[in-house]
């Protein structure tokens, strides 16, 4: 008797655990309608109450995932928390919507709760969806419409615009700079103007600087006859356009005969063959014959000169400057981090397009 009085009390109080569990948590669930027109969005609201501070996992669908086969999810609503018996029981609410696109009795599936880890289930719902009745003898057929091209929005496409001018321009950049490290050239180039000057100024300022040092003077012919015949060689050079750098003297007076009178040739051959003698024969000249020399260089100068009105063309005369090697690992650090950017913004364009596109 002892024995079957304990189980008995056992069973009571294993069932009244089961009673008070089955009354902490309560699940419920409802349509908003048992039927929908086909297409039409319909809710369930789910409605779970428990105590407070129990942890309350509700269900979650993916967008347009199928619940059952030709009923779709929608959305939700976030969960709406009440609390009631003065704070100590709380019940959440949340919204799901759901759709279907086939007109058929639908058996939905019993929405699963856990609370605190623990499952548990609300009840079964039926749905039926209609469909609508079409007078088929009034109906008209109107022809597919073709495609229609999505507007063009200035708000989707000005980044990428603004982006692709500045990848193309820094691109251009970058370049030039890749080729001119790889020449061993300056990044920028500084170019300076030297004014042209008249050749008979620039042979008169020689032949001053010549009287100034009074190389005439000295005992060293061969320097102060090699400097007049110099100057004399660059300026008809200049002037007559023929390279008398690179002639003897006889060539020289060959090319002057067709442009010059024979009194200034005279002289000149004259100057000429004395240098010539001076460098080439150890010739020794006097001072008065060389002071003579210099007056006949300065008076054929005189002779033959033309007085240019204005504006020679200023000579380009480009300044390169070598980087030393500290520019030159900051400017490959720098070209080495912008084509790393580059290709991220180039990726980055890529990806939107394709995303516009589709």
């Amino acid at each position: 008797m002892r024995l079957i009085r304990f189980v008995s009390l056992m069973v009571i109080a294993f069932l009244a655990c089961l009673m008070a569990d089955a009354q902490s948590v309560i699940v419920e669930n409802k349509l908003d309608s048992v039927s929908i027109p086909i297409g039409k969005r319909m809710g369930i609201t789910l409605e779970v109450t428990a105590d407070k501070g129990k942890k309350v996992e509700l269900p979650k669908y993916d967008s347009l995932q199928q619940i059952i086969p030709g009923v779709e999810y929608l959305s939700s609503t976030k969960p709406d928390t009440q609390y009631v018996n003065e704070g100590k029981r709380m019940v959440l609410k949340k919204k799901y919507y759901i759709t279907s696109y086939d007109s058929a009795l639908y058996y939905l599936p019993a929405m699963e709760v856990k609370v605190d880890g623990k499952a548990y289930k609300a009840k079964h719902l039926a749905l039926k969806v209609v469909t609508f009745d079409i007078d088929s003898s009034n109906a008209k057929i109107f022809p597919n419409k073709p495609v229609m091209s999505p507007p063009f929005m200035w708000s989707e496409w000005s980044l990428m615009i603004w982006l692709s001018l500045i990848v193309v321009l820094v691109g251009i950049v970058l370049l030039y700079v890749i080729i001119r490290l790889k020449d061993n050239k300056p990044i920028i180039r500084r170019i300076k103007f030297k004014q042209h000057i008249a050749p008979h100024k620039m042979a008169m300022s020689k032949i001053n600087h010549i009287k100034e040092e009074k190389i005439w003077q000295s005992e060293d012919s061969k320097e102060y006859y090699t400097q007049l015949t110099d100057t004399l060689r660059q300026y008809i050079k200049e002037r007559y356009g023929f390279n008398a750098t690179e002639m003897t003297t006889d060539e020289i007076i060959q090319h002057l005969q067709e442009v010059n009178d024979d009194e200034a040739i005279k002289e000149l051959r004259e100057l000429f063959e004395t240098a010539d003698l001076v460098k080439f024969a150890k010739y020794s000249t006097l001072i008065n014959e060389n002071d003579q020399n210099l007056v006949n260089a300065i008076e054929y100068i005189n002779q033959t000169k033309v007085e240019e009105e204005v504006k020679a063309q200023p000579e380009e005369i480009v300044v390169e400057e070598q980087h030393s090697k500290e520019i030159k690992r900051v400017l490959l650090a720098l070209t080495i981090i912008t084509t790393i950017i580059l290709v991220c913004v180039v990726g980055y364009l890529a990806y939107r397009m394709v995303y516009i596109m589709m």
